[in-house]
């Protein structure tokens, strides 16, 4: 639980105890179990001890060996707004369908529509994207997943930059998004990935371990059902789109006075180059994915080498992305790797 621990805060998520096979907050003095009682007026925090569930949550590395060095068996919580996470937990529990107009709040369901079969929140949460011609976010790869004991499904997201994201249940009648489907954002907490319970281990789904950007669908779902807490800050003045210097220099000793090849590289690194002026919904990775791979053709045609290759495309993301610098490394590993088995020759071509 500690690695677990060390991995969510080196992820930029605060992280606090959950009692050991449970998934509640781990309690630390008596005070606390009272009412009227409130984390600020609380010497717990101030003195290092966890308390108060996710008020405690921290990034501090020496705090984490000391909670979980002293107590192996606690699990681990992520407070969601300090993360800058919301997370859709869809629960699978055997019940009673409620009414269509319970199904969906604020959204009618025509009799027309047949739903025989629905009965958890994997149905709803289904039932919502295909109504607004989104995919399922239960089946998305592209962001992290993580299956809870009771067979349920947490899809974990990026709030966005600035924006932050109430938190609800589903049975809720002022704020909710749909039947068995609740949201955990600012005010709550989610259990880490890796946690393990009485109940049984809440597992990874799939390769990926990152959490994506919320589509802009289910976010503007979110804020029709009553769930934005921030919204995002006005825009920026967008960054530079063009390639910037460092990534041009690196193009052109990487084309090695070969003209077609720096062409050939420098176009693909101008589309991750213009991620910059948009900092969600970029399509970033599949952007710079799509350049590694290029360079990997191109090295692999010995128009340029590896190194030059991965400097040039480093220095395109880090302009882009300048603060997901691991992230980049992995994407361009994997794009370099599999651009490599099919390779470029652009000045051949007419």
């Amino acid at each position: 639980m500690l690695t677990v621990a060390q991995w969510c805060a080196a992820a930029g998520w605060p992280v606090h105890p959950l009692s050991p096979g449970r998934k509640t907050p781990a309690g630390n003095c008596r005070d606390c179990a009272g009412s009227g009682h409130s984390p600020r007026e609380c010497p717990c925090l101030p003195a290092g001890r966890w308390c108060h569930g996710f008020h405690c949550a921290t990034l501090n590395l020496d705090r984490l060996c000391s909670w979980w060095g002293r107590h192996p068996d606690f699990g681990v919580g992520v407070a969601c707004g300090p993360a800058g996470l919301v997370v859709i937990d869809v629960d699978a529990h055997p019940g009673p369908v409620p009414a269509r107009e319970r199904l969906l709040p604020g959204i009618a369901i025509h009799d027309t529509v047949d739903l025989t079969g629905l009965g958890t929140g994997f149905h709803t949460l289904a039932l919502l994207a295909a109504l607004r011609g989104a995919a399922d976010p239960a089946v998305d790869e592209s962001t992290l997943r993580v299956r809870t004991p009771s067979g349920g499904l947490h899809i974990w997201y990026r709030a966005g930059a600035g924006r932050s994201w109430l938190c609800s249940a589903g049975s809720r009648t002022d704020r909710a998004l749909a039947w068995q489907v609740d949201v955990r954002g600012t005010g709550g907490y989610i259990v880490a990935p890796g946690t393990a319970t009485s109940a049984g281990v809440y597992t990874p789904v799939g390769p990926c371990r990152t959490p994506a950007a919320l589509p802009e669908w289910l976010a503007r779902e979110l804020t029709r059902t009553g769930h934005l807490d921030r919204p995002a800050p006005p825009a920026a003045a967008p960054r530079s789109t063009v390639t910037p210097p460092r990534a041009r220099q690196a193009v052109l000793a990487a084309g090695g006075g070969r003209k077609p090849a720096a062409r050939v590289l420098e176009n693909v690194l101008a589309e991750v180059a213009a991620c910059a002026a948009q900092p969600e919904g970029a399509g970033f990775s599949d952007k710079l994915n799509r350049a590694a791979f290029t360079a990997g053709g191109l090295v692999a045609g010995g128009l340029l080498s590896e190194a030059a290759a991965q400097e040039a495309l480093l220095a395109v993301a880090d302009h882009a992305r300048p603060h997901q610098h691991r992230r980049a490394t992995q994407i361009i590993r994997s794009g370099l790797t599999a651009g490599a088995r099919r390779p470029l020759y652009p000045g051949d071509r007419p």
